[in-house]
Order: C-alpha cells, then sequence, then structure tokens
C-alpha cells in the first residue's frame, strides 16, 4: 500500500471493524494510535499487534464522543498521517421509539465527534501534502 513507517489514530480499534482497522494498517507497517472507551480490551489489542507486526503503538483510554476524550486522544496523536474514525449507530428498534437525547448521541458519535477529529487532523495532513480520512459508522 505504500503506507509503512506512517501514523494512524484508529477510534474504537479494541475490538470489531476499528480493531481489524488497526490490524489492516500495522501488517502494511503502520505506527499506531489505538483509542477505545474502555483500556482493558485497548490494551490486549496494542499487545497482540506489537507482538504480531513490530509497530509502534499507543494507546488512549477515552470516549472521543467527549470533549475531554478528544483532548486526550489529541494530545497524543499530535501528527497523524490516516485518521480512522468509527462509531457504532444509533440505539436497536424503530426511530420513533428513540429519545431525544439517543438522536443527540447518535448525533454526536457518527457525525460531530468525527468531524472535530477531521478538524484536528486535516491542517498536518495538508502542511505535509499527504494524509487519509477514514469514517465508518454502522446501522442498528
Amino acid at each position: 500500500l505504500g503506507i509503512a513507517g506512517k501514523q494512524a489514530l484508529v477510534c474504537a480499534s479494541s475490538k470489531g471493524l476499528g480493531r481489524g482497522c488497526a490490524v489492516a494498517l500495522a501488517e502494511a507497517g503502520v505506527n499506531l494510535v489505538l483509542n477505545a472507551r474502555g483500556s482493558e480490551a485497548l490494551e490486549a489489542t496494542a499487545a497482540e499487534i506489537r507482538a504480531t507486526y513490530g509497530v509502534e503503538v499507543t494507546t488512549v483510554a477515552a470516549d472521543v464522543s467527549t470533549e475531554e476524550g478528544r483532548a486526550a486522544v489529541l494530545a497524543v496523536a499530535k501528527d497523524i498521517d490516516i485518521l480512522v474514525t468509527n462509531a457504532g449507530g444509533p440505539p436497536p428498534g424503530m426511530w420513533n421509539d428513540w429519545s431525544r437525547d439517543d438522536f443527540i448521541a447518535a448525533f454526536d458519535a457518527n457525525m460531530l465527534a468525527p468531524i472535530a477529529l477531521m478538524q484536528a487532523a486535516l491542517p498536518g495532513m495538508i502542511a505535509k501534502g499527504w494524509g487519509r480520512v477514514v469514517n465508518i459508522t454502522s446501522a442498528s
């Protein structure tokens, strides 16, 4: 892929699609900043990737749907080349059963948080003349 040595931030990367993205990037020689809300699965994923692929892996347990969580992640992921945002979809069930808070939480996690991360990452990517952004969400 020609991305060996690049630096990627992969959100929600302790399991599922995010973990799959992190593994694929590591296999291509990309150094990683992994993020998830919980530290236990995140650290296990990081250890497995380090042992298997030999790339640099830094972890940040934080909720990127909050300003504090994004700040914690961005304090570590300062010079990324690749940003992978990843969020679960809205609550399962019929949309007409969702509360206003359910809609706001889904909108924040799936749109506003990724936009904030892109706003932080893009200036550095533009300055380097290289960068990639992958936004992932899922439906319930």
